[in-house]
């Protein structure tokens, strides 16, 4: 039933505005295309974002900050059965969506998909967000310069997911 649903989902939808709009004499394609040159100036206007947070993500990984902060901690994440191999995952976690994906790409290979280090950093990638991609691109498509309480609150949420993702793991998993 819910494959027969989501396969008409979309096409029902479609269907339903341009019947509406039809009924109310909206001019469809020229608002659609309104529209698209709306959201081509989003594009451009959120390029230079998109662009330092590229750039610091980059800086990060290649100083090698990123395997530093992993060895510095791993005598604490032993205690708590976290593998040192999952730290840059959960950093760049709230920097970027792709890094965050290419690091687990590299930690599926590595280590296989029934790992515990793989389904962990899996769980970590699904009860967490890309928190600075989210403020710089969205925040920055709309002008706002003060997002203080919005990135706290959003670090928050990610240390709670990835606390969260922890603690689940270690239930189901090991």
């Amino acid at each position: 039933m819910i494959n027969l649903i989501s396969l008409y989902a979309l096409p029902f939808i479609i269907l339903v505005i341009l019947t509406v709009g039809i009924i109310k004499k909206v001019p469809i394609y020229e608002e659609f295309t309104d529209g698209a040159k709306d959201g081509f100036k989003v594009a451009v206007d959120i390029i230079p974002y998109l662009v330092a947070i590229i750039v610091c993500i980059s800086m990060f990984r290649a100083s090698g900050a990123m395997d530093l902060i992993a060895k510095m901690f791993s005598p604490v994440l032993n205690i708590f059965n976290i593998p040192v191999d999952s730290v840059p995952l959960m950093i760049t976690r709230s920097l970027s969506g792709s890094a965050t994906l290419g690091l687990f790409s590299d930690i599926a290979h590595k280590f296989g998909p029934d790992a515990y280090v793989t389904k962990l950093c899996a769980v970590i990638v699904g009860s967490s967000e890309t928190t600075f991609y989210v403020l710089s691109v969205y925040f920055g498509s709309i002008g706002i310069k003060k997002f203080r309480y919005a990135l706290l609150v959003g670090l928050l949420a990610d240390a709670v997911g990835i606390i969260g993702a922890i603690l689940v793991c270690s239930y189901f998993f090991i």
